[in-house]
């Protein structure tokens, strides 16, 4: 794992000096080497994690032994091996990077992504067509940003590095409505006006005497493709045994690696079969590791343990305090370098720390649930789709009108004497209501999962200036999935996997210089899960049904059966306690308004609401934080920024 950096024109006195300091800003990417190279009005850069072949043969940036394309390049490629002995020939080392390089000077660039698997993001220079390529994996899990900015194109894995001479462009109101929207900025849309997130999936070429055109971006791959192709036609079991063999296989070509390696494990079901896998064709016990909370509600670590008891894996786990979950806060601006409100991302970081102190890979089990359909969200939206199927609009809106009617503190006490019934016995029943009847008058299907989806429901009467731009949710490329439980998760696997859960683990990692890797992201596992049928997805009210059946080889049901808890911290108690002072500052009228980007009445409603303890808006509280924190970082250059 590294970061990479790329500039383009026109060449300045310090253009060397440009790229060294992009460079530099992303070393906790990249903390073995650092190496820059330059052209004629080109440069790249890059900062070394080393994982396959820690020679000097794996350096970056490097050449293909014709001359004609210089590479610097993010992540792994799998399967370089096979396609080395494809191309033949000698060579210098054994890192997949040359294998890359060797396969652009053969084959050219996109059929060279074409037949690669793993994850990438790539800044390639072809001195023949004099134009700079650009690249980002399938599915969205190594991260690559560009812009036109001070007259030069400039590339990285992380904005930071864009911005690592203290240029800073203007605040994007239009994507701060989608902050607010979704608690994360989606793709191609960044904070920042002028600077794009490149689409996973997707190519862009740049000439070098064309700055001046439109940056259109193509895709070489799309999940577009999977959606109507022929359904496994198999029965169960052999379909049980197809998916076995398909993730054993890309667990398989994961765990290569020069450096030691582990997994995550919250003892789930994605992330205790991507072990299980993991230990079946390891010779020794692989390294796991949990984190556990002191609040019950929080601590998945005593199911971590049993999973890694039975399967004998070498397991830590720490307790983490929450003075130390509220010491990383303040660190959140600087290592998301845009507002990024999926407050997950504190757990998640706490944990890389842990696993960093004793590995430098990590396999985890993220996407699982996007694949097979393992979210609540995915049986509320069939159930809520035959209820819009079933009952007429007026009559929906007049039952939400209804619930709402009641505030949640009503419905908290008509449902205190039937705590012992378990559908009632569940908290914050009023929120959920009231939730529930926001959902109720949703007019079509996009409506409907919009609304599952959204924190601020009218981001635009929020943000000053602000206008919501289209995204994948919004300009209606779902309606061609016409299944509802693949139309979700079709809205997920383009949305909220890539732009929320991956970024969430890619920064966390890599700000404690962890490579991380996702097993369920191989393309030949997603190809396999959108052949599935439903009915192996979902089954007796139960999403992953078919990965439940694999996880069976491997460990007990009893282990593994609960309720999905999250990986979450207290947040809503937080801000009424310990938080309180910090959020206060942020959210203090004055300072709203004169910073110029809310309206703060909605604000400190939410926030008065939150505090007395008749609401619990930790989620569009935490939006709004996020924003305030990373604004308070970022609005000037600092020294801890440009280091």
């Amino acid at each position: 794992m590294c970061g990479i950096a790329a500039l383009l024109g026109p060449i300045g006195p310090d253009f060397s000096m440009s790229i060294a300091g992009m460079a530099a800003a992303l070393h906790h990417r990249g903390p073995d080497a650092q190496g820059a190279w330059s052209g004629d009005g080109v440069a790249l850069g890059h900062a070394r994690l080393s994982i396959i072949d820690l020679s000097p043969a794996g350096a970056q940036p490097m050449a293909s032994r014709d001359g004609r394309w210089t590479v610097a390049f993010n992540g792994e490629i799998y399967n370089h091996l096979e396609l080395r002995a494809e191309l033949g020939g000698s060579w210098r080392g054994h890192s997949d990077t040359e294998t890359l390089v060797a396969g652009f000077a053969t084959w050219g660039f996109e059929a060279t992504l074409q037949r690669c698997v793993g994850m990438f993001a790539i800044a390639a220079w072809d001195a023949s067509r004099r134009s700079l390529w650009l690249a980002r994996d399938r599915m969205g899990e190594k991260p690559l940003h560009y812009g036109v900015l001070a007259g030069q194109f400039r590339a990285a894995s992380e904005i930071k590095a864009l911005l690592a001479d203290g240029l800073r462009p203007e605040v994007d109101r239009n994507s701060l409505t989608l902050l607010l929207r979704h608690n994360y900025i989606p793709a191609p849309y960044t904070i920042w006006r002028g600077i794009a997130k490149l689409r996973p999936g997707h190519l862009l070429e740049v000439c070098q005497d064309a700055l001046d055109k439109p940056l259109v971006s193509r895709p070489y791959w799309s999940v577009d493709d999977l959606t109507g192709q022929k359904p496994f036609a198999g029965s169960d079991p052999e379909a049980v045994d197809r998916l076995d063999a398909v993730l054993r296989g890309s667990v398989r070509g994961q765990m290569m690696a020069d450096v030691p390696l582990g997994a995550f494990l919250s003892g789930g079901i994605d992330s205790s079969l991507i072990v299980a896998l993991m230990q079946a064709q390891s010779p020794r016990p692989i390294k796991t590791f949990t984190i556990g909370f002191s609040e019950k509600d929080f601590d998945e670590s005593a199911y971590a343990a049993d999973v890694a008891r039975h399967l004998g894996t070498d397991h830590t786990t720490m307790q983490v305090t929450a003075a130390e979950a509220l010491a990383a806060i303040t660190e959140l601006p600087a290592i998301w370098d845009e507002p990024f409100a999926d407050s997950s991302q504190i757990p998640t970081l706490l944990l890389s720390r842990l696993t960093r102190r004793h590995v430098t890979v990590s396999l985890s089990g993220d996407g699982g649930d996007e694949l097979f359909a393992g979210y609540h969200r995915h049986f509320l939206f069939s159930r809520m789709r035959r209820l819009q199927s079933r009952v007429p609009l007026l009559l929906r809106t007049l039952a939400a009108r209804g619930i709402t009617a009641i505030p949640p503190a009503g419905w908290d006490l008509a449902a205190a004497p039937m705590r012992w019934w378990k559908p009632v016995g569940m908290k914050a029943v009023g929120d959920k209501a009231h939730k529930l009847a926001g959902l109720l008058d949703a007019p079509t299907p996009d409506h409907l999962y919009q609304r599952m989806v959204t924190h601020w429901p009218a981001p635009e009467d929020l943000v000053i200036g602000g206008h919501e731009p289209p995204t994948v949710l919004t300009d209606g490329r779902a309606s061609r999935v016409e299944d509802p439980l693949s139309r979700i998760q079709y809205l997920d696997q383009l949305s909220y996997l890539p732009d929320d859960i991956l970024v969430k683990v890619d920064r966390a990692a890599m700000a404690a210089s962890l490579e991380t890797r996702v097993p369920f992201l191989d393309h030949r596992v997603v190809d396999f899960a959108w052949s599935l049928p439903t009915r192996l997805k979902v089954r007796d009210g139960q999403g992953k049904w078919i990965l439940r059946q694999v996880l069976d080889r491997y460990v007990p049901r009893p282990l593994i059966e609960r309720p999905k808890m999250g990986f979450g911290v207290p947040l809503a108690a937080w801000l009424r306690g310990p938080l309180r002072a910090w959020a206060e500052d942020l959210l203090a009228e004055d300072r709203l308004r004169q910073e110029g980007f809310f309206h703060p009445a909605p604000i400190r409603q939410k926030w008065t609401e939150h505090l007395s303890g008749r609401r619990n808006w930790q989620y569009h509280l935490w939006d709004i934080l996020m924003f305030q924190a990373w604004w308070q970082h970022w609005r000037r250059p600092t020294p801890a920024m440009l280091s």
